[in-house]
């Protein structure tokens, strides 16, 4: 049997790919939420029911794949509900929205307002010199509204005494996570998912999983200032970056909001 590739045409080629994208993708999101093991699972179970129903073609076992073919998918849904929901927020994201918007029509790009970010670099700064324990939220494209109603509304300025004063060892909100979200302080006193990676360092406490749970969930940057060594560090998408510096934490800020406008 021979195959001829003068009968693939631009639609199969384009089938192909947009195949291949939303398989990488799958991949990419079962990865962050620690479910790859049931995606290879899903894959060889769909390479071996092609195999029984189109090759070999054996109609009692085939009829029977597809029959857990059609159930599967509901159990699917279920089992995977927060990572597609997860999947549809990014689609319908704020930020992709306007940005397609805003190609439509022109428009230039806002410009980075270094005043929003300079607060929060020295408040972290002097919460590190007096190892006051922080943790710092900073919305981007996905809508962190569930996670503003786990606290208490605040929707003020950025301003650094005020974050102090938030995270100030006798604060009532000093225990959970602070959201900023369109240049304000929207909530405080938040509660975040909890990473359940086995990988995380057994140094880093309870605020470092909090700050990875959420930064696998959302697209999210998440500051933790160390109660215990002062340290600076930040999460985002799935990953920590320790021990930053002043400069190091400006510039992951700036980087973060140029690539928002």
């Amino acid at each position: 049997m021979t195959f001829d590739i003068n009968i693939l045409s631009l639609k199969d080629i384009l089938d192909i790919l947009l195949v291949a994208f939303l398989l990488y993708k799958t991949y990419k999101l079962m990865k962050s939420s620690g479910s790859i093991n049931i995606f290879i699972g899903i894959l060889v179970f769909i390479v071996i029911w092609v195999i029984v129903s189109q090759v070999l073609q054996m109609r009692l076992l085939g009829s029977i794949f597809d029959k857990l073919v059609s159930v599967g998918v509901i159990a699917l849904i279920v089992l995977f509900q927060d990572e597609i929901r997860h999947f549809l927020l990014t689609l319908g994201s704020r930020h992709r929205s306007s940005s397609f918007f805003r190609f439509l029509k022109g428009n230039k790009k806002d410009t980075t307002d270094k005043e929003d970010i300079m607060p929060i670099v020295m408040a972290c700064l002097n919460m590190s010199k007096g190892k006051v324990g922080a943790l710092i939220v900073i919305e981007r494209s996905l809508p962190l509204d569930e996670v503003v109603r786990t606290g208490d509304i605040i929707d003020a300025n950025i301003n650094q005494r005020l974050i102090e004063n938030i995270f100030f060892k006798n604060s009532p909100l000093h225990d959970g996570a602070m959201v900023i979200s369109n240049k304000r302080i929207k909530a405080a006193g938040c509660i975040l998912p909890v990473s359940h990676n086995l990988n995380i360092p057994k140094e880093l406490g309870l605020r470092h999983r909090a700050a990875l749970g959420i930064s696998q969930e959302t697209d999210a940057m998440t500051i933790i200032v160390s109660e215990e060594t002062g340290g600076i560090s930040i999460a985002y998408k799935g990953e920590f970056y320790l021990k930053l510096t002043a400069e190091e934490l400006e510039r992951m800020l700036t980087n973060d909001s140029d690539s928002q406008n």
